[in-house]
C-alpha cells in the first residue's frame, strides 16, 4: 500500500507545482529510487490526458558514464534531450540517491565540461518556467542527514507536504522588501558582504519550483560584490562535499578562495567558465519547519534563518544576467550572531526577522 504522504506530495507536485493540462507532453525525471512518488505522478499526469516523457537514471551510470567518457562524448549535445524539452510543455524532476557521493573520484573538468554541453538543455527549462524538482526520501540522504530512514521521511514531509498556497502569502513582505531595495549588506563572524540588487526584483519560492520550498531570492548585479564570506555549512556539487570555504570578491569577482577541505575542486569549479566567479543569486530561507542541516541542497537553502549565495548562473526571473554552467548555492547561517541589511535598515538578526511574515 502506497503511503498516504506519498500520494499528498505527487498531488502537489501535479497538480499545484507545475501547470498541466489535457494534451501536454510533461517530462517526469526521476532516479530509481524515486519510482514510487514517481508512479504516483504519472498516474496523476494520465488521468489529466497529459502525455509523460519518462526518463529513469539507474544507479552506477552517471559514475561509468564519467568514468568512461571521451571527450568527444563529453561535448557532443543531448540531441534526444534537446527535442524532448522543447516539445515538453513542463517537467518533474524527482531525486531518489543511491550513493550521494558517486562522483567523489571523477575528474571534476569532466563534470564542469559536460555541463556546459547540457546547459541548453537546462535553459529551455528554465525559460518555459514550468518546472519542479523534489526529493524523494531514501536510505542514502537519511544516512547523509544522520537520521534513520522513518525519522528522515518524518523529516523530509513535514517539509514537504504544507499548504503552499498559504505558504506563498507569507513571502509576499519580504519580496516587496526586496524589489524596492537597493544594497543588502551581510555582517556575521568571519563575514562582511555588500552587493547591489538595484533594479531586479525578489522572486518567491512557494512550490512551484522546488519541494520543499520556501524561501525568497534576488539576483545580486553582477559586478557589485564585495567583501568576504565564510560558510557555514559544506557545499556539494556534483557528489563533491567542500567544507570551510572563504571567499573574497573585489568588483563582483572572487579575488580569493580557500577551503578546509576540497580547496582544488571550489578553484576548478570558480574557474569553470566566465559567470562562474561571479555570484548570481541571493537567497533567504523561510522555511521555519526545515531546522538542521542535512547535506541536500533542496532542504538546507530554505533553512528558516539562513541566506545563501549562489555562484555562477542567475535565474532570469530574478533579473539576473549573470550567465555560467554552474550553480552552486553555499550557506551561512545567521541563527547564531549573524545580520542582514537593506539600504541600511536591519531585516533580520540571529535568523529572526525584524517584521512578521
Amino acid at each position: 500500500m502506497v503511503d498516504l504522504r506519498v500520494k499528498r506530495l505527487a498531488e502537489i507536485l501535479v497538480n499545484y507545482s507545475v501547470k498541466i493540462k489535457k494534451g501536454d507532453f510533461i517530462e517526469l525525471g526521476f532516479e530509481e529510487a524515486g519510482k514510487e512518488l514517481a508512479l504516483e505522478c504519472y498516474k496523476l499526469m494520465m488521468q489529466k490526458g497529459a502525455f509523460p516523457i519518462v526518463n529513469v537514471t539507474m544507479p552506477g551510470f552517471g559514475f561509468n558514464y564519467y568514468k568512461y567518457a571521451s571527450e568527444e562524448q563529453l561535448k557532443t549535445e543531448p540531441k534526444l534531450a534537446l527535442i524532448e524539452a522543447k516539445i515538453a510543455a513542463g517537467s518533474i524532476g524527482i531525486g531518489g540517491e543511491y550513493n550521494t557521493k558517486e562522483l567523489t573520484s571523477i575528474n571534476p573538468k569532466k563534470i564542469a565540461l559536460r555541463r556546459k554541453v547540457t546547459r541548453k538543455v537546462s535553459d529551455i527549462h528554465i525559460n518555459k518556467d514550468n518546472w519542479v524538482i523534489c526529493e524523494f526520501p531514501t536510505n542514502a540522504l537519511a544516512q547523509d542527514a544522520e537520521m534513520s530512514l522513518d525519522e528522515f521521511e518524518d523529516f523530509a514531509y513535514n517539509a514537504t507536504n504544507l499548504d503552499w498556497e498559504k505558504e506563498s502569502k507569507k513571502q509576499d513582505k519580504l519580496k516587496a522588501i526586496l524589489d524596492k531595495g537597493n544594497t543588502v549588506r551581510i555582517i556575521a563572524p568571519d563575514t562582511d558582504l555588500t552587493f547591489s540588487i538595484k533594479g531586479r526584483q525578489g522572486r518567491k519560492c512557494d512550490g512551484h519550483r522546488n519541494i520543499p520550498d520556501g524561501e525568497v531570492f534576488i539576483a545580486p548585479v553582477e559586478d557589485s560584490t564585495e567583501g568576504h564570506i565564510k560558510y557555514t555549512y559544506p557545499a556539494i556539487y556534483g557528489g563533491r562535499e567542500v567544507s570551510g570555504i572563504y571567499l573574497e570578491f573585489k568588483n563582483g569577482k572572487v579575488v580569493k578562495a580557500k577551503a578546509e577541505k576540497g580547496e582544488d575542486f571550489l578553484k576548478e569549479m570558480i574557474a569553470s567558465d566566465k559567470g562562474s566567479c561571479k555570484l548570481g543569486e541571493f537567497g533567504i530561507g523561510v522555511n521555519y519547519g526545515i531546522k538542521k542541516f542535512i547535506k541536500q541542497i533542496l532542504f538546507d537553502e530554505k533553512i528558516g534563518g539562513t541566506i545563501h549565495l549562489a555562484l555562477g548562473m542567475a535565474y532570469p526571473e530574478g533579473g539576473g544576467k549573470n550567465k555560467s554552467a554552474l550553480h552552486w548555492d553555499m550557506i551561512k547561517d545567521l541563527r547564531k550572531g549573524g545580520e542582514f541589511y537593506i539600504d541600511g535598515k536591519l531585516i533580520q538578526k540571529d535568523g529572526k526577522f525584524t517584521f512578521k511574515l
